[in-house]
């Protein structure tokens, strides 16, 4: 938290001298009533004695006072708050690893129901599009509202032999550049979601994809998905296809996104949260002393109700 008027926080100082005053003449009633020897006469002139609930009401006066003056000092707070506008686009790894069954009921059913939840949940405003890739990417469907014709597209997707995570990088960002050029004006906020299970095989280098999103400031937050332990039959014989992320860890890093790694459908679910959460709010630094305020307000109706109620006087 931040101040944009912190000269006001110096009348926490008379405030402070306040509550040391307070506690003074507290004590010195204390050694007072000590000295009144005659403790039975002190017990018909005082039969109740108001115990802690003395100190509400000046608790309450207290802590209305040191609220308004961080009130008047204008207080800031990164707070968030939902984004009118924003372009999302869904790199889908359809290479012939995602068949491997290390992932209930394989990887490539369970990404495709992950992707329609995460599909289901973004925003309406947001424009939604699909790139799918294996030896090569291509963009399925353009950056649209239209919702069912992205889960449309991924039911209907199928597996093909290869990897290509820095075309679908290019072909993602190509789909991007597409839609501010036919909406024209300021180009929305875009975040690229790039899932895959292994490493690059084909076309441009993850390396060379970053440097170009970082150019154009859209962030790829990647998913490493699989466990070490994936296997497909090739060939007529079993073959191993252990999820590599390293190199997705990097394509993150290098762009601004965030890097996740998900070992069954229940976790990827939850990186699709967590990512729709992230690219569905902005943060932004805020003024909060209305609540400051308020909450002072509530203070002195204590510190005047508490007081009157129990000694018949407002303070």
């Amino acid at each position: 938290m931040t101040f944009l008027s912190p000269v006001w926080l110096w009348l926490l100082v008379p405030a402070l001298l306040i509550a040391v005053l307070y506690v003074v003449m507290y004590l010195r009633r204390s050694r007072y009533a000590l000295r009144f020897t005659n403790l039975d006469l002190l017990e018909r002139l005082a039969p109740k004695r108001p115990g802690w609930r003395r100190h509400v009401p000046a608790t309450a006066f207290m802590g209305m006072l040191v609220l308004l003056v961080v009130g008047f000092a204008r207080p800031t707070a990164e707070v968030r708050v939902p984004r009118e506008q924003a372009t999302i686009i869904v790199a889908f790894d359809v290479s012939a690893s995602m068949r491997a069954t290390d992932v209930a009921p394989n990887r490539f059913a369970a990404a495709q129901q992950a992707a329609r939840r995460f599909v289901g949940d973004l925003p309406s405003r947001f424009n939604l599009g699909l790139v799918t890739f294996s030896s090569s990417a291509s963009v399925s469907v353009p950056p649209t509202a239209d919702r069912a014709a992205v889960l449309s597209a991924i039911d209907r997707l199928t597996t093909d032999s290869g990897t290509a995570i820095g075309e679908a990088v290019f072909s993602s960002l190509d789909a991007i550049d597409a839609l501010e050029g036919s909406e024209g004006g300021d180009r929305p906020p875009a975040h690229i979601v790039l899932m895959s299970d292994g490493s690059s095989t084909m076309g441009r280098t993850p390396e060379l994809a970053a440097r170009e999103a970082a150019s154009r400031r859209v962030p790829v937050s990647t998913i490493a998905y699989g466990t070490p332990d994936g296997t497909i039959q090739m060939g007529g014989r079993e073959t191993s296809v252990p999820v590599d992320g390293p190199a997705l860890r990097e394509l993150a890093g290098s762009t601004g996104g965030g890097f996740y790694e998900a070992a069954s459908g229940d976790e990827l679910r939850a990186v699709y949260d967590d990512i729709g959460s992230s690219v569905g709010y902005r943060t932004e630094r805020q003024e909060i002393w209305p609540w400051f305020v308020g909450v002072a307000l509530l203070g002195a109706v204590v510190a005047a109700g508490t007081s009157l109620f129990w000694f018949s006087r407002i303070l």
